[in-house]
């Protein structure tokens, strides 16, 4: 009997490019490329059938082959800036089904997050449960009460974003997280169909913000360094 994992695919967008911190997705991050992480947590979670690394970028692809990955040669259309996560994932859906192979889950992993580890991939996965379920992801807390929200008017002026809500209590204010950039899991039949990660049966699962660190500057890679030489993972 096929196991269920052998019908869930994982993909791990890498683009070579990078404007705020060049070539981001390689750079050393505690003696190895940093995406390679991601690669690692993935196969270790055993919970996919299929780990592929798309991406525009030789040295990438070449390392993600070495890492136990499997590769897709991303389109210089999706290459760009503009274009999308979800317009890539779609992109590699439609290649599987061309190819003959048609999954169950699909989890898209950001290269960016080298902190997550193979069991909060796990604790995303087993949220999708069909016909409850279908769309996971994984969330953080705001640093800050997000109903305190300030906004510039026309005049430079800071006004409340939200005016009813600015001079509450915390306490008195549902809880709130926000996607936290590193963990997406949906039933693959559900993202074809609605084409986003925020889909009509959407749940979460809290991850601490120290792990939660996504990679888009130096002053975030930093920090990502330093929760790692704590012992964080």
């Amino acid at each position: 009997m096929k196991k269920q994992s052998e019908s869930n695919i994982a993909f791990i967008p890498a683009r070579g490019g990078s404007k705020r911190l060049p070539k981001k997705n390689v750079i050393d991050f505690m003696g190895r490329p940093m995406f390679v992480y991601t690669v690692e947590s993935a196969l270790e979670s055993d919970l996919f059938g299929k780990v592929v690394v798309s991406s525009d970028d030789d040295e990438i692809l070449s390392i993600s082959e070495a890492a136990g990955a499997e590769i897709s040669v991303r389109p210089p259309h999706l290459a760009t800036d503009e274009a999308s996560v979800v317009e890539v994932c779609l992109d590699l859906l439609e290649n599987e089904r061309v190819s003959g192979r048609l999954w169950n889950v699909m989890t898209c992993l950001y290269a960016t997050a080298p902190l997550r580890g193979s069991e909060d991939i796990r604790k995303v996965v087993e949220l999708i449960v069909p016909g409850e379920c279908e769309f996971a992801m994984a969330v953080s807390r705001y640093h800050f009460p997000p109903q305190q929200a300030l906004t510039r008017d026309k005049k430079g002026f800071l006004v409340p974003m939200w005016p009813d809500l600015v001079a509450k209590r915390s306490q008195d204010i549902p809880s709130l997280v926000v996607d936290n950039g590193s963990t997406y899991a949906t039933l693959a039949k559900a993202f074809l169909q609605e084409k986003t990660f925020y889909g009509t049966t959407l749940k979460g699962v809290e991850m601490s913000w120290d792990k939660s660190v996504d990679i888009d500057t130096l002053a975030d890679l930093e920090l990502a360094l330093y929760y790692a030489s704590k012992g964080i993972r």
